[in-house]
């Protein structure tokens, strides 16, 4: 790539920019405006010229066999080691991602400064960022494999979420003793909305047989039997 001309030419373009909008409002016959305060200043101390492009930090040396690399002057993807345990786990349990949580919930330098020995923190609700924790910590600190490491984490969150359920569980059954209402749950609601269009089907169908009974009586070969599919529904209806 030749030559950066383009922060050379910023005060000239915007020089022409603000002469020429001058000019336009006299012409208009409008209020003429100044220029603004930092085109003095551009002209002092206008910006540097790019006379090279800047290669960035190679986080991966690059292949060997590579004769001509490409993107070269692209910057190189970042990767932590969390990662690949993050993916790992959420592709295993693709339903902890339903479960709501803040975004700012914990940066990378909290997660480093917590002691994870132990899979529950204080003050910090069970997710999936535990176990990528508590995985990384026992690869680094037990000599664990990945897999070993990851089975020994996941055990420990399945005990815990396990622990959750049965305290909801119990909590649950002593607010209803005590009188608690929590009204409808999801499948309750579901069954009315189906007893109610199956209700509103039902009565749709026996408003049909009777208008296609009223028409064959109207008609002179009203001795004939009716069509397979009206026996079928008046059969249902009883």
């Amino acid at each position: 790539m030749g030559r950066q001309i383009r922060p050379a030419r910023v005060f000239q373009t915007a020089k022409d920019f603000y002469a020429s909008k001058i000019i336009n409002d006299r012409i208009k016959g409008s209020e003429t405006k100044r220029a603004p305060a930092w085109l003095k200043a551009l002209e002092s101390i206008p910006p540097s010229e790019t006379m090279t492009r800047p290669y960035p930090i190679q986080h991966t040396p690059p292949p060997k066999d590579a004769r001509r690399p490409r993107s070269i002057f692209r910057p190189t993807k970042i990767v932590y080691p969390e990662d690949e345990l993050r993916q790992t786990f959420y592709r295993d349990h693709p339903w902890e991602l339903a479960r709501p949580m803040l975004v700012l919930e914990m940066d990378v330098t909290e997660a480093r400064t917590r002691d994870w020995r132990t899979l529950e923190q204080k003050g910090m609700r069970l997710s999936g960022e535990n176990v990528v924790q508590r995985q990384m910590y026992l690869m680094q600190h037990e000599g664990l494999t990945k897999n070993q490491a990851y089975d020994v984490a996941r055990k420990e969150f399945y005990k815990v979420r396990q622990q959750e359920d049965i305290q909801r569980r119990v909590v649950l059954e002593e607010a209803r003793h005590v009188g608690a209402y929590f009204g409808k749950n999801t499948l309750q609601y579901g069954m009315e909305l189906e007893d109610r269009n199956y209700e509103h089907w039902k009565a749709f169908a026996k408003t049909e047989i009777e208008r296609m009974q009223s028409l064959n009586s109207q008609e002179p070969q009203s001795n004939l039997p009716l069509l397979d599919a009206e026996l079928e529904t008046a059969e249902i209806l009883k």
